[in-house]
C-alpha cells in the first residue's frame, strides 16, 4: 500500500484546518466512525465538531487544575459550540501524567510515564498528545479497543497532528498501534 503523508514546514495552530480536513478524508476512505481531537481552550474542538458532524466525536481537553487549581481551561462558550454539534468531551487526567507528574513535581525524579510521554515526542509533541488521547478515550469507554480511530492533537494550540490508531486501555499501553500517520511537522 502507498499513501501519502502531509509534512509542514512549521508546528502550529497554521496548521489546524488542512490537518482536520486529511483526517476527514482518511476517515471517509477507511470508514473510520471516532474521531478524537485535543483541544485546550475549545478553538480546534469547536472547528472540529463542524468538519466531523456526523462521526462519534470525542474532544478531550485538560483535566481540571492542569495550570492551575480548580481551574477548566475549555471556554464554556467553546463547550456549547462543541456539543451541540453532537461532540462528547472527555476531561480526566492525562494517561502519561496523573500520579506521575505529582512525583516528578514532588521529588524532582521521572516516572515511567514521563519517559514513555518523551520518547513519544520523538515523533513530535503531537503524536504524544495523539497516542495519549486514544488511551484516554479508550479508559473512559468512549471508543471501542478493537476499532481503528483517527486521533488529532497538536504542538501548543491548534492541530498539526493525525493519525489512524488501533486503540488500548493505559493498562494493555504497548497492544497500542499507530497504523498511519497522516500529517504532521518536519521539525
Amino acid at each position: 500500500m502507498e499513501k501519502i503523508v502531509e509534512y509542514f514546514d512549521e508546528r502550529g495552530p497554521q496548521n489546524t484546518e488542512a490537518t482536520l480536513e486529511i483526517a476527514r478524508r482518511r476517515a471517509k476512505e477507511l470508514g473510520i466512525r471516532s474521531i478524537l481531537v485535543a483541544t485546550t481552550k475549545g478553538n480546534t474542538g469547536a472547528q472540529a465538531a463542524q468538519i466531523f458532524k456526523g462521526f462519534n466525536l470525542i474532544v478531550v481537553t485538560h483535566s481540571i487544575g492542569f495550570n492551575q487549581p480548580d481551574f477548566q481551561e475549555l471556554e464554556e462558550e467553546q463547550r456549547k459550540i462543541i456539543t451541540a454539534q453532537g461532540g462528547k468531551i472527555l476531561t480526566c487526567p492525562h494517561a502519561f501524567g496523573g500520579i506521575g507528574r505529582a512525583v516528578r513535581k514532588k521529588y524532582g525524579t521521572f516516572e515511567l510515564d514521563d519517559i514513555i510521554a518523551n520518547t513519544l515526542r520523538i515523533f513530535g509533541e503531537g503524536m504524544k498528545v495523539c497516542c495519549e488521547i486514544v488511551l484516554m478515550a479508550a479508559d473512559a469507554g468512549l471508543i471501542r479497543t478493537d476499532e481503528e480511530v483517527i486521533a488529532i492533537g497538536g504542538t501548543g494550540r491548534g492541530a498539526d497532528t493525525a493519525a489512524v490508531i488501533k486503540p488500548a486501555n493505559v493498562q494493555t499501553f504497548f497492544d497500542l498501534r499507530v497504523k498511519e500517520i497522516l500529517c504532521k511537522p518536519r521539525l
